[in-house]
Protein backbone atom coordinates (compact mmCIF):
# COMPACT_ATOMS: atom_id res chain seq x y z
CA UNK A 1 0.00 0.00 0.00
CA UNK A 2 1.20 3.47 -0.95
CA UNK A 3 2.03 5.66 2.09
CA UNK A 4 -0.22 8.69 1.91
CA UNK A 5 2.03 12.01 1.36
CA UNK A 6 2.28 14.04 4.50
CA UNK A 7 -0.55 16.58 5.48
CA UNK A 8 1.20 20.03 6.94
CA UNK A 9 0.07 22.99 7.60
CA UNK A 10 1.77 26.98 8.12
CA UNK A 11 3.26 27.57 11.81
CA UNK A 12 3.62 31.55 11.99
CA UNK A 13 5.88 32.53 14.80
CA UNK A 14 5.82 37.00 15.53
CA UNK A 15 6.69 38.95 18.52
CA UNK A 16 5.24 42.31 20.07
CA UNK A 17 5.83 44.26 23.23
CA UNK A 18 4.75 43.31 26.28
CA UNK A 19 2.10 46.00 26.52
CA UNK A 20 0.76 45.35 22.87
CA UNK A 21 -2.85 44.20 22.19
CA UNK A 22 -2.02 41.17 21.15
CA UNK A 23 -5.19 39.59 21.61
CA UNK A 24 -6.91 42.43 19.10
CA UNK A 25 -4.58 41.50 16.29
CA UNK A 26 -5.14 37.47 17.16
CA UNK A 27 -8.58 38.05 16.77
CA UNK A 28 -8.27 39.98 13.56
CA UNK A 29 -6.18 37.43 11.61
CA UNK A 30 -9.00 34.48 13.31
CA UNK A 31 -12.28 36.69 12.01
CA UNK A 32 -10.68 37.85 8.87
CA UNK A 33 -9.80 33.92 8.55
CA UNK A 34 -6.36 33.94 7.73
CA UNK A 35 -5.56 32.19 10.97
CA UNK A 36 -7.08 28.54 12.03
CA UNK A 37 -5.62 29.37 15.96
CA UNK A 38 -3.59 32.37 17.59
CA UNK A 39 -1.61 31.66 20.97
CA UNK A 40 -0.18 34.21 22.73
CA UNK A 41 2.52 33.09 25.23
CA UNK A 42 3.13 34.64 28.34
CA UNK A 43 5.79 37.87 28.04
CA UNK A 44 9.28 36.88 28.44
CA UNK A 45 12.67 38.79 27.93
CA UNK A 46 14.51 39.41 24.86
CA UNK A 47 17.56 40.14 23.97
CA UNK A 48 18.75 41.69 20.15
CA UNK A 49 20.72 43.39 17.97
CA UNK A 50 19.00 46.50 16.69
CA UNK A 51 20.55 49.21 14.50
CA UNK A 52 24.06 48.36 16.06
CA UNK A 53 22.97 47.76 19.51
CA UNK A 54 22.25 45.08 22.05
CA UNK A 55 18.35 45.74 23.78
CA UNK A 56 16.25 43.67 26.01
CA UNK A 57 12.66 44.25 25.93
CA UNK A 58 9.73 42.56 27.45
CA UNK A 59 7.85 40.74 24.60
CA UNK A 60 4.61 38.01 23.94
CA UNK A 61 5.44 35.47 21.46
CA UNK A 62 2.18 34.92 19.06
CA UNK A 63 2.21 31.24 17.53
CA UNK A 64 0.04 31.43 14.45
CA UNK A 65 -1.64 28.41 12.51
CA UNK A 66 -2.77 28.51 8.97
CA UNK A 67 -3.18 26.92 5.54
CA UNK A 68 0.24 27.11 3.85
CA UNK A 69 -1.29 28.57 0.96
CA UNK A 70 -2.83 31.43 3.23
CA UNK A 71 0.96 32.61 4.35
CA UNK A 72 1.44 35.86 2.07
CA UNK A 73 -1.49 36.92 2.66
CA UNK A 74 -0.96 36.57 6.15
CA UNK A 75 2.13 38.23 6.35
CA UNK A 76 1.01 41.54 4.20
CA UNK A 77 -1.74 41.79 7.03
CA UNK A 78 0.09 41.52 9.60
CA UNK A 79 2.54 43.91 8.66
CA UNK A 80 -0.58 46.35 8.38
CA UNK A 81 -1.47 45.62 12.22
CA UNK A 82 1.93 45.25 13.45
CA UNK A 83 3.71 48.31 15.70
CA UNK A 84 7.04 46.90 14.84
CA UNK A 85 9.52 48.73 11.90
CA UNK A 86 11.11 45.62 11.01
CA UNK A 87 8.49 42.71 12.64
CA UNK A 88 8.98 38.87 13.22
CA UNK A 89 7.76 36.69 10.51
CA UNK A 90 9.04 33.51 10.94
CA UNK A 91 7.44 30.51 8.72
CA UNK A 92 7.63 26.62 9.90
CA UNK A 93 5.93 23.72 8.16
CA UNK A 94 4.54 21.32 10.16
CA UNK A 95 3.07 17.99 9.35
CA UNK A 96 -0.09 16.88 11.23
CA UNK A 97 -2.70 14.73 11.78
CA UNK A 98 -5.16 14.41 8.74
CA UNK A 99 -8.15 15.93 11.03
CA UNK A 100 -6.38 18.85 12.75
CA UNK A 101 -4.77 19.97 9.09
CA UNK A 102 -8.46 19.72 7.44
CA UNK A 103 -9.68 21.95 10.52
CA UNK A 104 -6.88 24.50 9.66
CA UNK A 105 -7.73 24.53 5.93
CA UNK A 106 -11.19 25.16 6.56
CA UNK A 107 -10.83 27.79 9.44
CA UNK A 108 -8.30 29.55 7.55
CA UNK A 109 -10.61 30.39 4.12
Amino acid sequence: MAQKPASTVSIVLTTLGADADAAAIARTLIDERLAACVNILSPMTSVYRWQGKVEQDREQQLVIKTASDRVGDLQARLRQLHPYELPEFLVLDATGSDAYVTWVGESAR
